[in-house]
C-alpha cells in the first residue's frame, strides 16, 4: 500500500501541467460544455457527460479523453506508475481543482455539483 501511495504522489507530481483549465483554454467549446454542467470531472481521470448527450458533446468528450489517456501514458512510462495510476491521479487532482458550480463525480458515482467547500474525493487521493 505504501508503494502505490508513493507511486501516486510522484504522478500526481509529474502531471501537474494536465490541469482542467488547461484544456479549458485549447478548446472554448470544452469550457462552456463545463460551465453549462453539461461535462465533469471522473475519478478515473477522464471527463465524463453528465445527463443528455449530443453527438457534438460525445465527440468532444471522446477527443478530450482520448488526448487525456495519451499524456497519462507518456506520463506513466517516464514514472514508473501504470497508465490507471496516473490517471487515478489525475482525476483525484483535477476534481480537486474543480470551482464552485462546476460537476465533478464523486466517489459514490454521483454526479455533484461543487460548492465553495472541497469536494467529495476517493479515499485514496492523497
Amino acid at each position: 500500500m505504501r508503494s502505490f501511495v508513493v507511486k501516486m504522489m510522484i504522478a500526481g507530481a509529474a502531471i501537474g501541467g494536465l490541469s482542467a483549465a488547461a484544456w479549458a483554454q485549447r478548446d472554448p467549446a470544452y469550457a462552456a460544455a463545463r460551465a453549462a454542467g453539461q461535462v465533469g470531472e471522473q475519478p478515473d481521470g477522464y471527463i465524463g457527460i453528465v445527463g443528455a448527450a449530443t453527438p457534438d458533446l460525445r465527440a468532444l468528450v471522446n477527443n478530450i479523453n482520448i488526448q487525456r489517456k495519451a499524456a497519462y501514458t507518456q506520463k506513466a512510462q517516464g514514472s514508473g506508475a501504470t497508465v490507471e495510476q496516473m490517471a487515478f491521479t489525475s482525476g483525484c487532482n483535477l476534481i480537486a481543482q474543480t470551482s464552485a458550480g462546476e460537476k465533478y463525480k464523486g466517489p459514490d458515482g454521483v454526479w455533484k455539483t461543487r460548492t465553495g467547500a472541497a469536494p467529495e474525493r476517493d479515499s485514496r487521493c492523497v
